[in-house]
């Protein structure tokens, strides 16, 4: 089940955290996977680990000529790309009235133009390997919670990852309007045990005026009905899933990953 076997995978942000685990689930799934960050040192560490399946890349997602450059060399290395992973985001923590608009071009840059970016120019090599796939090829766009439901603590990264919803549904079906055997679905996580998921935890506790980081993690942990916060693995194995051929017949859908907390 969820096989990938040669098939070639580009994941963005994937020195670290969801992406670095969803690089070597894929790897461990028979897939070649190309990781791709600013973070070069954690990256050729995490490249090295999985063995020779894998190939570390610098890439800013907000700069369209590092996604050309990392396309290409990503096709040169392993003859095709198969899989698209928008997996690089951020997490501002700020309420509306104390954001910047700098910070608030900045998050847009990553968490959106970078989706833009990534689909755009990823799209000839996904197009020319669909065609020989019968299920096609995939883009898995990490979104959230917070693309789904409000967000308390960042009104500004929930209109960020609410925009790559929707830029989901409607990029899946403009490739099939076309015709272009190109899958589009998102993830959604809850809370997760990251170094993105810490900073809520911050962001949480300075809303709170009380700089008790340990008792918004606690409070963070009750609005999940499942008992527990959610890890990398817990994301990478639904991103994997939405890769394969299992989910041959998803395109425009949201798969939700979150511990029950849009249950409630």
């Amino acid at each position: 089940m969820n096989r990938l076997d040669g098939r070639a995978a580009l994941i963005s942000g994937a020195a670290r955290g969801i992406g670095a685990e969803t690089a070597r689930l894929m790897v461990e799934s028979g897939a070649m996977v190309a990781i791709a960050d600013v973070l070069d040192e954690r990256g050729r560490e995490t490249a090295a680990a999985l063995g020779d399946g894998a190939l570390y890349l610098h890439l800013d997602v907000a700069r369209e000529e590092d996604w050309s450059a990392a396309v290409a060399a990503a096709v040169a290395r392993f003859g095709k790309l198969d899989i698209l992973v928008n997996n690089a985001g951020i997490f501002l923590g700020k309420g509306i009235e104390e954001a910047s608009l700098a910070e608030w071009q900045r998050l847009s840059d990553i968490n959106l133009a970078g989706v833009f970016l990534g689909t755009k120019l990823a799209l000839p090599a996904l197009r020319d390997s669909g065609r020989a796939s019968p299920h096609g090829s995939a883009i898995v766009n990490l979104a959230s919670v917070a693309g789904l439901v409000g967000s308390q603590l960042d009104p500004l990264y929930s209109m960020t990852k609410g925009g790559v919803t929707l830029f989901t549904k409607s990029a899946a079906l403009e490739f099939a309007r076309k015709g272009y055997r190109v899958r589009v679905n998102s993830i959604h996580p809850g809370v997760i045990q990251t170094d993105m998921g810490d900073q809520t935890f911050v962001a949480r506790a300075r809303n709170l005026g009380t700089n008790d980081v340990a008792a918004a993690r606690q409070m963070a942990l009750g609005t999940h009905p499942i008992g527990r916060l959610g890890t990398p693995t817990d994301v990478a194995k639904g991103i994997v899933f939405l890769a394969s051929d299992d989910a041959g017949f998803m395109t425009g859908a949201g798969r939700v990953v979150d511990g029950g907390i849009t249950a409630q």
